[in-house]
């Protein structure tokens, strides 16, 4: 009857998840996660500020201008994705 048990306890055993687990998860930067979205091209994106309020007094070259979308640079890539491990929602 131990014998049993200790096949039993064996098997369950093989199928452990505690292995998978080698390393803790990273925390993704709060304010990285609101201000970037990753591409699937390695790249991140952004919208560009000043563009919310007080337009009234902005031309609309500078106007059409903010409102384009910005891109990262290989520098800020780099530092991006160690803010953001897993990439952005």
């Amino acid at each position: 009857m131990f014998s049993r048990f200790l096949s039993t306890v064996s098997s369950i055993r093989q199928f452990s998840t505690s292995r998978a687990q080698l390393f803790p998860k990273l925390k993704s930067h709060s304010g990285a996660k609101k201000r970037w979205r990753s591409l699937s091209n390695g790249k991140f994106k952004r919208a560009h500020a000043y563009h919310q309020h007080l337009n009234v007094t902005k031309s609309p070259a500078q106007k059409n201008r903010l409102a384009q979308t910005a891109y990262s640079n290989h520098t800020q890539t780099a530092t991006l994705k160690k803010l953001l491990p897993y990439g952005s929602p």
